[in-house]
């Protein structure tokens, strides 16, 4: 229980949620990481801020045998996304990328950079920070292999940024692409320039502008099909509740239909008119018989 109130608003916030925070991710450095998996996470705690931590002391850990560190480090700044840098005579230039569900690991693959050109090395301006990048994936193999199936969702789960309510056009100037072909995964990064067309609709040119990425899949550790549907299930409240005697067609027309208890037209009142008017002859004839006329005196 908390003692403060300041230690209460701190748990709050890590409360489970409808609609949960933008996830955060932790970059940490391996105990013999070497400059190039260094430069590395430098530009993608650059791409990926405000929502990332960047942890610039060395850790010795390795997370395929022992994940402890890693969901201590979870625990500690509230990141559900981790990438981890190490090198060494085995894997050079290795990268693992995961992420976290409850505060354990849940899926993480293991990646090796083969070629880097870091943000410095291109000389182009830059996007600012923050801005929500625009995801594309290229290759059979991200819908075929179950692998890479789980690298691609893993990969928009880390870059994708914050849900926005609406999208300008202006605010669509960062373009990361992954393109998996023979074995390897190329990652690439634009910079959308909208330029003047004759028309309504601009011209759109990219140019390249960092970092640039070739890697090459190696280790995996994927969770169960059991805990990864466990982790994506909603709350109740977040579900859309279902409409009755409601239908659609396949031109997208709806549908809906009205229960009524039955109704005794005889005793609906409409609007009187002379010509709807009942004559003798018809009121004797529901009342059972002819009502006797009367006598005129004399």
């Amino acid at each position: 229980k908390p003692k403060t109130k300041r230690a209460k608003r701190f748990l709050e916030k890590r409360e489970p949620k409808l609609h949960e925070n933008t996830k955060n991710a932790m970059l940490i450095k391996g105990g013999n990481a070497n400059l190039t998996v260094t430069e590395v996470l430098k530009d993608i705690y650059a791409v990926k801020k405000p929502f990332a931590v960047l942890y610039k002391r060395k850790n010795i850990t390795r997370p395929f045998e022992d994940q402890t560190s890693l969901e201590f480090f979870s625990k500690k700044s509230d990141c559900s996304l981790f990438l981890f840098g190490s090198h060494n005579k085995k894997r050079p230039n290795n990268l693992i990328i995961g992420r976290m569900f409850d505060y354990h690991v849940l899926d993480m693959i293991e990646l090796g950079v083969e070629k880097f050109v870091s943000l410095k090395d291109i000389k182009n301006s830059k996007c600012p920070e923050g801005t929500k990048p625009m995801l594309i994936f290229a290759g059979d193999v991200f819908d075929v292999n179950e692998e890479y199936r789980r690298l691609k969702s893993l990969l928009i789960d880390f870059f994708r940024g914050p849900t926005v309510p609406s999208i300008r056009l202006a605010g669509l100037e960062y373009v990361l692409h992954f393109t998996a072909v023979d074995g390897k995964i190329y990652m690439r990064s634009y910079k959308v320039l909208l330029k003047k067309s004759g028309c309504k609709i601009p011209r759109i040119e990219l140019e390249e502008m960092g970092p640039s990425l070739d890697l090459v899949m190696r280790r995996t550790h994927l969770a169960s099909d059991d805990l990864y549907k466990l982790s994506l299930k909603q709350p109740k409240g977040l579900k859309p509740k279902k409409k009755k005697n409601i239908s659609h067609d396949v031109f997208g027309t709806t549908y809906g239909r009205v229960h009524m208890q039955k109704q005794d037209l005889s005793k609906l009142h409409t609007r009187k008119m002379k010509g709807l008017k009942k004559r003798p002859a018809e009121k004797s004839a529901e009342d059972g018989g002819a009502t006797p006329k009367k006598s005129k005196s004399a």
